[in-house]
């Protein structure tokens, strides 16, 4: 009798667990796949450019060779940007200082290109430096370190001080290389405080030098980078670090 209470309560409680099982973990119903697909918002339709380096269409052209009309000086914001323009290419000027774009930009997709000067002059970064400045603060460095040793983290494709290129494929001197760069600004909260730091990914000549990775603050030549509040768009900057540095080809699109 005992055995046959023993193997009853086994039984019932087997039963219970599976039913309890089964009530907790029900097979999922079968979904067409139509329930996983969507047709709204439609991307918008553009042109991509073509092999002749010209931009997208929904792309705003801060220089096509023509004109500075969307430059100033970056000493005080509203004079006129004084380098000078030949065959159709932006040269950097010796002293005049760097220029800024009159128009702020905060999360953006950026195409520059750059070629450094044929005459060589000087070693690491007194040869060929120039740099672009995103939001006119965080440094993707433009240097000749096609063939001359410098630190890495201060090389062509760096974040200057931060983080060096995973690799160096850089055009010699006279050619044209070609940066795109994603930016993803930083966010502040209404006190300040950092919310979100600002990521960036670079490519040079189609290659990936810089991986989506985190930025520490705003560039810095000496000590440590500290983010401090600021507006969620801001002006971009190229540098004037006294070498003849050519540009072409400037555009940008506001993500």
């Amino acid at each position: 009798m005992k055995t046959s209470l023993k193997l009853l309560f086994v039984c019932m409680f087997l039963c219970g667990f599976s039913v309890a099982t089964f009530a907790q973990n029900p097979t999922p119903p079968q979904l067409p796949p139509q329930a996983t697909e969507f047709y709204t918002p439609v991307p918008p339709k553009i042109s991509p450019g073509s092999q002749n380096n010209l931009p997208p269409s929904d792309a705003i052209v801060l220089f096509d060779g023509t004109s500075l009309n969307n430059f100033v000086s970056a000493k005080d914001g509203s004079s006129s940007a004084e380098w000078k323009i030949e065959n159709g290419e932006l040269v950097v000027v010796k002293g005049k200082g760097d220029i800024q774009s009159k128009l702020p930009f905060g999360d953006a997709q950026y195409h520059v290109e750059w070629s450094a000067p044929t005459e060589i002059v000087g070693e690491g970064q007194g040869r060929g430096n120039s740099g672009f400045f995103l939001m006119g603060m965080y440094e993707v460095q433009i240097l000749d370190s096609y063939e001359s040793k410098t630190y890495t983290n201060g090389q062509a494709g760096s974040i200057y001080k931060q983080y060096p290129p995973l690799v160096n494929p850089l055009r010699a001197p006279g050619e044209w290389n070609y940066y795109d760069i994603i930016f993803k600004a930083p966010r502040f909260d209404q006190n300040g405080m950092l919310t979100s730091p600002a990521t960036v990914t670079v490519l040079i000549n189609g290659v990936v030098v810089q991986n989506n990775v985190i930025l520490r603050g705003p560039t810095e030549y000496i000590g440590i980078p500290n983010y401090k509040a600021h507006p969620e768009t801001l002006p971009i900057k190229l540098q004037d670090h006294g070498n003849p540095v050519r540009f072409r080809n400037i555009w940008v699109r506001p993500l």
